[in-house]
């Protein structure tokens, strides 16, 4: 129990870390004196930075996994308002994951390859998810896809919320904007009505 508790240690003392300064700003050495632990402790658990980032990171994505499943799967919602509360949401839990917001900011000055494949992993989980949505809303006749071509749909969907998070996290506008999203989701919403 004491090695899974010093990794947790770890964890959270480097998610607070590279929240505040950043990727590059924060070091092991900062990390293991903040969490109290030798050095050495830290390669134990993690072999690199990079590592030690994309565990972080991999948490927040979880926890928004977590999150947007309860909504995906709840049998009471009927799919457009399971669309909404999913985007809302989703750029909910985003605007608090500072960590992310560290990968966006790389992929404008510099590139995380050792995190692409967390964000790939991501972009496969969530066209799922609102694949199934989009499904569900077929068949309740609520919905019905342009042309009956649900994968372009899909990557329009990802595309839409991908290009929103440069303006909602990275330029600070979350709060500006968020009273807006009400009406982009029906723009959305009515896009794929009958």
């Amino acid at each position: 129990m004491a090695i899974e508790d010093t990794r947790n240690k770890i964890l959270s003392v480097a998610n607070k870390l590279f929240s505040r300064f950043g990727f590059h700003k924060t070091s092991m050495d900062e990390i293991a004196k903040i969490a109290r632990k030798a050095k050495g402790s830290l390669y134990y658990h993690f072999a690199s930075k990079e590592d030690l980032f994309t565990a972080v990171v991999s948490a927040e994505i979880e926890n928004l996994k977590t999150q947007l499943s309860v909504i995906v799967n709840d049998k009471t919602l009927i799919a457009d308002e399971k669309i909404k509360r999913y985007l809302v949401k989703r750029m909910e839990i985003l605007n608090s994951a500072a960590n992310y917001h560290e990968t966006l900011k790389a992929d404008f000055f510099e590139h995380f390859n050792f995190i692409d494949n967390l964000r790939n992993e991501l972009d496969i989980w969530e066209k799922k998810q609102i694949q199934n949505i989009i499904y569900q809303g077929v068949d309740e006749g609520i919905f019905e896809p342009r042309n009956g071509d649900i994968d372009i749909l899909l990557d329009v969907f990802i595309m839409v919320l991908k290009g929103l998070e440069i303006p909602f996290f990275l330029q600070n506008k979350y709060n500006d904007l968020h009273p807006y999203f009400d009406d982009l989701l029906k723009i959305l919403i009515r896009g794929l009505g009958k």
